[in-house]
């Protein structure tokens, strides 16, 4: 049985969000203005995240900073970011794509794969079946999506990101010639801008140029895996299954970005213990624990350093966990000013594992255990905003929102 893949994607998923909101308030359409999403409105600070149509016709670029786009077009709307109203939106969208596909994978907050093999007896029309899931989308949740079809989830990808928004695209194998060779290589899923520097200045600039290309002279440029998966991909194989489950986390991970300099590790140390409590928080909800602990910064100069260590015993404890972070921090940080700083959590396992020292002080360790355990069941019955600790209370920069919206989407489950 040939298989059926749909991948479907929100258009503008951050600004239609914001937009329907601020329909539903009788306010403009953000859809229909110059706008973005992203920074600091009244102080002209940070990135573009997401933006309108309109605003795309400045020559706005997401990523770029917000200061930027504001000269370019002085009348420009900013909206800043509301990860809770995102996850609200993701929900619900997924919720319908949910109920037309025996198996759906979540492949971002604003996408999804469905497997829609084997229910042609259900829904003999695949195109109007997209159509009906993109017309519910729109009728229901006010936002528009575009609908990817073909036969494998690379090349339902590779259609839905075709002409937006609000669109219905097929690319199957037989179309492959016509709608996707003829693409710059850069559009093709996974493929980064070193690798198309690299292709670019071996003259291949086409997605059709790098299917025909030898697999070894690709694998030469490219290296041996990578060449391997992008001709694949190039010439529109993949067998990779559509999960309904993801893959269990390898890891807990944040980062908080600022729009002033952070300087001192008076301003510094409290947003690290925010971070550490966020995610020992999410990773006893798990029931597991961390043996390595990993500290990054972004100074002036936009370079990431990161630094990380290896744990004597695993552990869930957010006191244990923030020791080591401020150690390791203190020891690697120079003082340049900061941009952004974030704290990982990876070497997990069962928290029913642990291993016992003779030199631990056990008592201390029990009395840190219970305040844990305390905080969880409070955040979990009421919510996570409803306790914080006291030496973060006088923090002036706060943990991404992003990070709190997807710990209480977690809370939840």
């Amino acid at each position: 049985m040939e298989r059926l893949v749909f991948h479907i994607d929100v258009n503008s998923a951050f600004l239609s969000w914001e937009a329907v909101r601020r329909v539903e308030q009788g306010l403009p359409d953000l859809r229909e203005l110059p706008s973005c999403i992203g920074g600091d409105p009244s102080k002209r600070t940070g990135i573009v995240v997401a933006k309108s149509i309109p605003a795309k016709k400045y020559g706005i670029q997401t990523g770029e900073p917000m200061a930027m786009a504001l000269r370019k077009c002085p009348a420009l709307v900013t909206v800043p970011a509301d990860f809770e109203l995102y996850d609200k939106c993701s929900r619900a969208f997924k919720d319908i794509c949910r109920s037309y596909a025996p198996v759906m994978e979540s492949f971002s907050i604003d996408e999804v794969f469905l497997d829609m093999t084997g229910t042609s007896f259900i829904y003999p029309d695949p195109i109007a079946t997209s159509h009906e899931i993109k017309d519910q989308i729109h009728r229901e949740l006010g936002f528009t999506v575009n609908v990817g079809v073909s036969t494998n989830k690379l090349l339902a990808k590779m259609a839905s990101d075709l002409e937006k928004p609000d669109k219905v695209h097929t690319m199957f194998p037989d179309e492959i010639p016509v709608k996707m060779w003829p693409l710059p290589v850069r559009e093709l899923l996974f493929l980064g801008k070193s690798s198309e520097q690299k292709l670019n200045a071996a003259g291949i600039r086409t997605i059709g140029e790098l299917a025909h290309e030898k697999k070894s002279k690709i694998q030469q440029l490219l290296g041996d895996k990578a060449g391997q998966q992008l001709h694949q991909y190039a010439n529109g194989l993949d067998d990779s299954p559509v999960k309904a489950q993801p893959e269990e986390a390898k890891g807990f991970s944040v980062e908080t970005t600022f729009n002033d300099d952070m300087i001192s590790l008076e301003q510094i140390f409290p947003l690290l213990l925010e971070q550490c409590d966020i995610l020992a928080t999410r990773m006893r909800r798990k029931k597991k624990k961390c043996s390595c602990i990993s500290v990054t910064f972004r100074t002036l100069d936009f370079q990431n350093r990161s630094h990380q260590m290896k744990l004597s015993n695993a552990t869930d404890i957010t006191d244990e966990i923030y020791t080591n972070v401020r150690k390791l921090f203190a020891d690697s940080w120079k003082g340049q000013p900061l941009r952004l700083i974030g704290v990982s959590l990876t070497g997990l396992t069962d928290d029913s594992f642990e291993q016992l020292s003779f030199f631990e002080d056990t008592s201390e360790k029990e009395r840190h255990q219970k305040l844990d355990a305390a905080l969880d069941s409070i955040r979990l019955k009421f919510g996570n905003d409803k306790v914080t600790r006291a030496s973060i209370m006088n923090s002036t920069a706060r943990v991404a929102r992003k990070a709190r919206a997807q710990m209480e989407n977690e809370r939840g489950c």
